[in-house]
């Protein structure tokens, strides 16, 4: 009977209906206990297989193994070979694996891979040959027929150049780890790579970034040259790589920039300089940097900001200045406008006069500012710029703290230590007072007169006679008497 409204009546689930649903969940598993068993059954003997989401993974790290094996399971999504003794890929050395997508064979002893080696692996998204100090060398078509590769890791290879032609057929590819190789200049393979989007070139032996280095790089977002021996930048360098966010030139050897070093970054987050030897910081370098967050000078030989040089990072969370040869800095570098996160000013040699005043009350108002250790004045050398007190004139015009230190007393020469003023007398008195000789005896005589003490019985060819002696001795007591009360005198007053 029709059910009120029209509406049908619920289906009864049968006991064939429940067999039927049991034969289709029976049927749906066996692909996947399938894969699972043809996982196990093709895994190789040194290595340990087991079925994941999208496929089998391969695990033959640490097997000893000298060569590639022979054969892995057809539905490999990912090998890895880490720590192996491998020296040498042959053409299609993993045969055809059509649904891998990672393969690793850092720490081997890899020294040549044959063209063609990669061939069979139409879907690998990520090749990890990092760590083979012996390979040195790679032929402009070791990577033909990968043209899915996403991310390729040649770290640590020893490697001193690459072909030009080597990555142009790795349309796809997104990231390039080519840190702690041998380079002494940017690889040109990279030219033209449109969709890179990082490359680390770190610690190694680049000299210089030259203008056309990373032309159609378009969509590069990570640079790192960090830890090499760059000494160059040239103008325009950057120009093609205007959605560049991070920018790592640290710990090199840079000791000038040109003036457009860094034009058309309007989208740089972070901008590393520090470890260098640069002397100054130019208005120039930094004014399309209007996105800037994060700006290290840091550890170089800084002594001068040229006013304004910081004016358009109205949006930088953190400058490092720390480590520099600066012993001031003028408020006229950040302004107009400017706002600031943190700012970093440890191990300068701070002047800590009146041009610091503003820092001083930013520090005290914003405490976005810490750790100003002054190295001069003498007055407050050794304080914190927070410790330090201005005055003002009747004018309100600043007062050095040097100038507040000073006393009323009128310049002249320091006073001169009371036991020498009477050691002088003493010696006066006792010149006087000596025994003359001959001529003879008293040039043959070193020092003598200086400390000879008065004889208790004056010769009388010591003197004219015993009247005028008398008159001599008494005359002298007097002398050394005032002598003696002027000194007292000076120490009272």
């Amino acid at each position: 009977m029709p059910q009120p409204g029209g509406s049908k009546p619920a289906r009864r689930v049968t006991g064939r209906g429940m067999l039927v649903l049991l034969l289709h969940a029976v049927f749906l598993g066996l692909p996947c206990a399938r894969a699972a068993e043809a996982c196990t059954r093709a895994c190789p003997a040194a290595c340990t297989c087991s079925s994941v989401e999208r496929g089998c993974a391969v695990r033959c790290d640490r097997a000893g193994l000298l060569r590639v094996p022979a054969e892995f399971p057809c539905e490999a999504a990912s090998i890895d070979l880490d720590r192996n003794g491998l020296r040498i890929l042959g053409e299609r050395a993993f045969g055809t694996l059509p649904s891998l997508r990672r393969l690793s064979l850092r720490h081997n002893n890899l020294s040549f891979i044959t063209p063609g080696a990669f061939k069979g692996l139409p879907r690998l998204a990520e090749l990890r040959l990092a760590h083979n100090g012996d390979l040195r060398y790679l032929h402009a078509r070791t990577f033909a027929a990968l043209g899915r590769l996403r991310r390729l890791d040649l770290a640590a290879c020893r490697l001193f150049s690459v072909p030009e032609r080597l990555l142009a057929e790795l349309p796809a590819l997104r990231e390039l780890a080519a840190f702690d190789n041998l380079f002494r200049r940017v690889p040109g393979a990279l030219r033209g790579l449109s969709n890179l989007t990082h490359a680390h070139l770190e610690r190694g032996r680049i000299e210089a970034v030259a203008s056309s280095s990373l032309l159609g790089l378009r969509r590069l977002r990570s640079l790192s040259l960090q830890a090499n021996r760059v000494r160059a930048v040239h103008a325009g360098a950057f120009g093609d790589c205007g959605a560049l966010e991070h920018l790592l030139l640290n710990d090199n050897l840079l000791a000038a920039l040109p003036a457009d070093a860094f034009r058309g970054l309007r989208r740089l987050r972070t901008l590393n300089l520090g470890g260098n030897a640069l002397g100054l910081v130019a208005r120039s370098w930094f004014a399309d940097l209007v996105e800037l967050e994060l700006l290290y000078l840091d550890r170089n030989s800084i002594a001068f900001v040229e006013e304004g040089a910081f004016q358009n990072l109205s949006g930088l969370l953190a400058l490092h200045l720390n480590g520099n040869r600066l012993t001031v800095l003028a408020w006229a570098a950040f302004q107009p406008g400017f706002f600031l996160g943190r700012l970093f000013l440890f191990r300068n040699p701070w002047r800590c006069d009146c041009h610091l005043e503003w820092l001083r009350d930013w520090m005290e108002g914003a405490g976005r500012v810490t750790d100003v250790p002054c190295a001069s004045p003498g007055s407050v050398a050794g304080l914190d710029l927070s410790q330090v007190a201005f005055g003002r004139s009747s004018d309100g015009l600043c007062v050095d703290p040097e100038e507040l230190n000073l006393t009323a007393s009128s310049p002249g020469p320091s006073p001169e230590p009371v036991a020498a003023t009477v050691s002088r007398f003493s010696s006066l008195l006792s010149k006087l007072l000596a025994p003359k000789g001959p001529v003879e005896e008293v040039a043959n005589t070193t020092g003598g007169l200086v400390n000879a003490s008065v004889p208790d019985n004056l010769p009388s060819r010591g003197v004219a006679g015993s009247g005028c002696g008398t008159t001599f001795l008494l005359a002298s007591c007097l002398l050394l008497a005032a002598a003696q009360h002027s000194v007292c005198d000076l120490q009272r007053n």
